[in-house]
This record gives structure tokens, sequence and C-alpha cells, in this order.
């Protein structure tokens, strides 16, 4: 067997384990395989083992692997920290943007995505605990994305995002993802569920599978040690 379809298969049987742990259907769990610097192949070898969704950083490096895969059902997600003058291919070739932060560029998106495409689906990332390192709205910008969100038709609000701090210990990693939580749970109304929780990476998956997480975005494990790239053509 393919060693890409083996830890596939190990991955989601983490899931549905860990799914089991916290009292879940593993099936409500969507597995994002970040595919970001690796090689087409690869990415049809877990194509081959049922792989649907792909996770992008880099938007040249992305564009080439999508124009490659154009007739297949891959599913393109950008979870790269965005950039005005790059906002258009995003609206122009993704399926899901996970890592929003900026009413700017959610306007550039929405005014940018082909009328022949379906609405853009869209998180907003949330610097939860406030890294400066690290892109997001902060807990009490969120209200007002929301609101402003709504109100463009060519995007889809479906729920939060988050990276958190890295941690060792279970519950020193669940606590993020609770508080995540928590806050799409004050967010919520029947009009607008933000059902979606993308959260929890190789190292803390259980701990975001636990606290609800409905993507986990998963790469290393998947296809091995990420090769170096050049970053400076490639960046989002």
């Amino acid at each position: 067997m393919d060693s890409i379809q083996a830890r596939l298969q190990q991955v989601q049987e983490q899931i549905r384990n860990a799914a089991e742990q916290a009292g879940r259907q593993g099936d409500k769990i969507e597995l994002l395989a970040v595919s970001k610097t690796r090689p087409v192949p690869d990415i049809e070898a877990a194509m081959a083992a049922g792989q649907v969704a792909f996770g992008e950083n880099y938007l040249q490096d992305a564009l080439s692997k999508i124009e490659a895969l154009r007739d297949s059902s891959a599913q393109w997600h950008f979870i790269g920290r965005i950039q005005s003058n790059k906002t258009r291919p995003i609206a122009e070739n993704f399926d899901w943007v996970h890592s929003l932060d900026s009413i700017k560029h959610a306007q550039r998106l929405n005014d940018q995505r082909p009328e022949q495409l379906t609405a853009l689906n869209i998180c907003l990332q949330v610097n939860i605990d406030q890294q400066a390192s690290k892109g997001g709205l902060t807990p009490e910008q969120l209200p007002e994305a929301i609101d402003k969100i709504q109100a463009m038709p060519r995007l889809k609000l479906r729920g939060l995002m988050v990276i958190p701090a890295p941690a060792t210990e279970l519950e020193a990693q669940r606590q993020p993802f609770s508080q995540l939580r928590q806050l799409r749970d004050n967010l919520a109304t029947p009009e607008l569920p933000l059902e979606t929780l993308s959260m929890g990476m190789s190292g803390d998956l259980t701990a975001a599978i636990m606290e609800g997480a409905t993507i986990v975005r998963i790469g290393t494990a998947i296809f091995g040690p990420r090769p170096p790239m050049n970053r400076t053509s490639n960046n989002a």
C-alpha cells in the first residue's frame, strides 16, 4: 500500500478514536489534508485513498496544483495569510478560506468572487491568545466582522478558525479550543449557526476534537516530513 494511503488511514483512525473518546460521531469531523509544498503526485495518492479536501498556504504553489487537478474532485481550502494584492486569485480558485481576519480582505474577496461560482465559504481566524506573530481577529472584533460579512452576498460565513500557541499537555491544548467553541456558541444564531470550528493539527488533534472541532488540518502525519521550499516565490 502507498505510504500516503497508509498514513491517511492512520489519521482517519485517530480521528475516529478521538471522536469516540469525546462521545462524538467521527463522520461529523472533516479531515483537511494540508498539502502545502507537496507535489501533485502526493495529492493524487491521497485522492486515490478517498481524500477530497486539501489545504494550501502558499498561493503560487497552490495555483499550479489547482490547475493541474482542475478536472478532479479536489476541494481547495486557503489557510495561509492573505495579502490584498492576492485576493483575486484566492476568490477565483478556492472553495474555502479559513484565514480571513480583515473586513477589507472580506470585501475584496466578495467583489472578486466570480458570479458563476457558488459563494466562497469563509472561516474567521481568531487570535485567541493574542500572539503578535499570528494573524487573526480579537474576540472583541468578531461581532462587527460577522455583521459586515453577512451583508456580502458572494461570501458564506461558516465559522471560526484558530491556530493556538503550542502546548504539550492535553488540558493545556484543550483550553484555547474550548475558548473558541464558547465564542462560537455566544455568537451563533439560528440564522447564522457558525457550525464550523476549524481547529486542530497533527500534535493537538485529540484535544481539538474533544472541544468540538468540525475540521482538523493535518499535513505531516499524512504526507510525511515537509520538504524545504523557496517561500519568496510562493508566499501568499
